[in-house]
């Protein structure tokens, strides 16, 4: 019989946070707003969360463990947007009045269903991809600057995957250009300002967790 690795707490519950935060990032994008000049949807509040704690899992853990929560997260995710979408088929009863919020809510487009998952699939695997890689050449030295890295070449790949598929020939290339530079900095931003607090939590789990993994060897296949 093989021998299963065991799970930490910590782990199941960083896992949990991933999948609730693709989840929430789904439905709060949803709303538009502008900041400025900029257009952008509420699931920027809550989507680069999901960043940051794929690099804590890839920095702690590597990237093997990485690719476990990502794909973890992707049949979650795939599963809340089929229910929401079967659910939004279901006749509502006479006495109901709210179909067209919620179709608004949980009508997840097909094209935009697919987008969404596309970019979440390339630009999580190229995040953990470049924390691992960084690591193994920096000697574990300057977690700061693989996190940034990282994190624009995430977001760099998940704009250029989702907007194209999920609105091109709707919105106009220069509004969507736009609004693909207009995330990535925001999401960057948000990485940023929040570093401090992600630099704390991952020497917190390398010291209760006793893991500090490098990928030496490891195969960086996705599947």
């Amino acid at each position: 019989m093989k021998k299963q690795e065991p799970v930490s707490v910590t782990f199941m519950l960083l896992g949990v946070t991933f999948c609730v935060c693709l989840i929430l990032a789904n439905l709060l994008a949803t709303k538009q707003f502008q900041l400025g000049f900029l257009n952008l949807t509420a699931g920027v509040l809550v989507f680069p969360i999901s960043y940051v704690v794929n690099d804590c899992i890839t920095e702690v853990w590597g990237y093997r463990r990485a690719k476990l929560i990502i794909w973890t997260g992707f049949v979650m995710n795939f599963a809340f947007v089929l229910l929401a979408w079967l659910a939004d088929l279901i006749p509502g009863a006479p006495y109901w009045t709210n179909q067209e919020g919620f179709h608004a809510l949980f009508g997840l487009a097909p094209r935009v269903a697919l987008a969404s998952f596309a970019a979440f699939l390339a630009g999580s695997f190229l995040n953990a991809y470049v924390m691992s890689r960084m690591k193994i050449h920096d000697k574990g030295k300057r977690f700061s600057l693989r996190a940034i890295i990282s994190t624009i070449v995430g977001e760099l790949a998940d704009s250029l995957v989702f907007f194209p598929i999920a609105l091109g020939g709707i919105v106009p290339k220069e509004n969507l250009a736009l609004m693909m530079v207009s995330q990535i900095v925001i999401k960057t931003l948000y990485e940023i300002v929040i570093l401090p607090i992600t630099i704390r939590i991952v020497a917190w789990l390398k010291r209760t967790e006793g893991m500090d993994v490098y990928d030496d060897g490891v195969s960086y296949s996705v599947i």
